[in-house]
């Protein structure tokens, strides 16, 4: 099971098509987005030592690329703007709802816990 892997990977990054290249977002805003979604929704994850061991390395992996996904950052030029807005109010509602960062996440990432100022911030980048 430890020999065989999905790659952990970390895409370069065009800061010419992230979100704070195509849209106003405030320095409490980005401070929030890299401090709670980095991990799972940039090119820019920071992959902890147990995403080096199976199983769970197949799990976190999958969270990853799933998280990725629904919604990158470091790729915002690939949405247009309804498909950004869309997804701007979505990271809010699901912030505000508790839903993201995900429970399972947030044990072992105490920082990414979101206090009810980081919600407004998210929420903040939907116009």
């Amino acid at each position: 099971m430890q020999f065989y892997r999905p790659a952990r990977t970390n895409p370069p990054t065009d800061q010419t098509r992230t979100l704070g290249a195509r849209a106003p977002v405030a320095p409490e805003s980005a401070a929030v987005l890299k401090r709670a979604c980095r991990d799972c929704h940039s090119h820019d994850t920071e992959w902890p030592w147990y995403s080096n061991v199976a199983p769970v390395s197949w799990f976190v992996i999958d969270h990853v690329n799933h998280g990725r996904s629904h919604f990158n950052y470091s790729d915002w030029a690939k949405y247009d703007a309804e498909e950004g807005s869309r997804l701007l109010e979505k990271a809010c509602e699901l912030a505000r709802n508790g839903e993201m960062p995900l429970p399972v996440y947030v044990p072992m990432h105490p920082d990414a816990r979101l206090s009810q100022a980081d919600v407004d911030a998210i929420c903040r980048l939907h116009p």
